[in-house]
């Protein structure tokens, strides 16, 4: 059997909405700070690395979020979301500084220089698609020098700061590592000047591992060195036919009207990614499953990452150590609704996976190592403990 890396599993934080069906009030629940506490706390203890925390006009604030949820926490890392456009390098960087201290290092930045146009105009920003990078990589430049503890005078096209300075350091030196996702040749660029793991969503095996190469390729000529991750949403089932059930049914509340609607929405974004996650599936959902497993049908009227590994554990497991053989080494994942799927993913994937760095034992297969000695389930009869789970 091959032997695979250890690999960082971090969940989603549904900061827009979270529900039981996709495009519907249907099963829908409010989300509010209990519930974003539930689903941390839950990804905390199962073993999760982090949560990734959106940003843009239909999300609450990012860093209020993922700051609110520091001492509910234990180990559980935050990766924030961060638009260089609608702040300054040197408040994000006290920011950064603050809550990587008061979280005992455990922040990570997501980088989001390109999106929706239209919700940055909203925000006040009126800068071109390639502006946008162009603008990420003077906002890093000061950015990264102001937390390596350098006074910054700095004058670009975009970003202008003098005498400026970072007085609180970093727990993470010389600064929290930059994830990034993009798959223009812009975005390239910039994954390979400037970030520590360049994310993909959740494209078939052969298209991701094209976006791999590329990054890779331009990061030697930078003489830097890019680790790789996956965006990518899930369904995890006890079996393949409940899987895909499970699929069928997070679009059953949705009309062909409310997919149009939404299609038009997402085309008018000048996003190269947002393009690619539309033209997996066309708005067609005769022709959902683009790959083996891998599912577009949260495109149909999500933005952003639009496709879904759907199978049993093991099958979901062996998808992602497809990813991990092109170089991936960390898996943002979610599902609907994200507190249950949390537990779900857990209980049927982790054991077929190697996870790094958390105590998972209690989720492992029989025969494997385990820390913890409470049985895990419900006592039998009040006299024994449960069968052991059949890998």
């Amino acid at each position: 059997m091959p032997q695979h890396k250890p690999l960082d599993i971090f969940w989603f934080l549904p900061t827009h909405g979270d529900g039981r069906y996709l495009g519907s009030a249907h099963g829908a629940r409010a989300v509010d700070h209990d519930y974003l506490k539930q689903i941390a706390q839950a990804a905390d203890s199962l073993g999760y690395g982090g949560v990734l925390i959106p940003t843009g006009r239909a999300c609450e604030d990012a860093w209020v979020v993922a700051s609110s949820l520091i001492p509910v926490t234990r180990t559980l890392k935050f990766l924030v979301a961060l638009r260089p456009a609608t702040t300054s390098p040197t408040v994000a960087a006290r920011q950064t500084a603050t809550f990587d201290r008061l979280s005992d290092g455990r922040l990570l930045i997501n980088l989001v220089a390109g999106g929706d146009s239209s919700d940055l105009e909203a925000d006040g920003i009126f800068l071109g698609h390639d502006e946008r990078y162009d603008h990420a990589d003077e906002f890093l430049e000061v950015w990264k020098r102001l937390l390596a503890g350098e006074t910054v005078d700095y004058k670009g096209r975009h970003v202008e700061v003098k005498g400026a300075r970072q007085l609180f350091p970093a727990v993470q030196q010389p600064y929290p590592p930059l994830y990034f996702g993009g798959s223009s040749n812009r975005a390239h660029d910039t994954a390979a000047r400037h970030v520590e793991l360049y994310l993909s969503w959740g494209e078939p095996p052969s298209e991701v591992a094209r976006k791999f190469a590329d990054v890779r390729e331009r990061a030697e000529k930078e003489g830097r060195q890019v680790r790789f991750g996956m965006r990518l949403h899930v369904i995890p089932r006890e079996t393949e036919a409940a899987a895909w059930q499970a699929a069928d049914e997070l679009i059953s509340q949705l009309d062909d009207d409310t997919i149009a609607t939404a299609q038009r929405a997402l085309g008018q974004m000048d996003s190269e990614g947002q393009r690619r996650m539309r033209e997996l599936h066309g708005g067609d959902r005769s022709k959902l499953e683009i790959a083996p497993n891998l599912w577009a049908g949260v495109g149909l009227v999500r933005g952003g990452a639009g496709t879904a590994l759907v199978g049993n554990g093991k099958i979901i497991a062996e998808r992602i150590k497809e990813y991990a053989a092109l170089g991936a080494d960390t898996f943002v994942l979610s599902g609907y609704p994200h507190l249950e799927e949390a537990y779900r993913f857990a209980e049927l994937v982790f054991p077929h996976l190697p996870l790094a760095g958390r105590d998972t034992a209690q989720l492992a297969p029989p025969g494997a190592s385990r820390r913890r000695v409470a049985p895990m389930g419900e006592i039998v009869g009040y006299a024994q403990a449960p069968k052991a789970a059949q890998s």
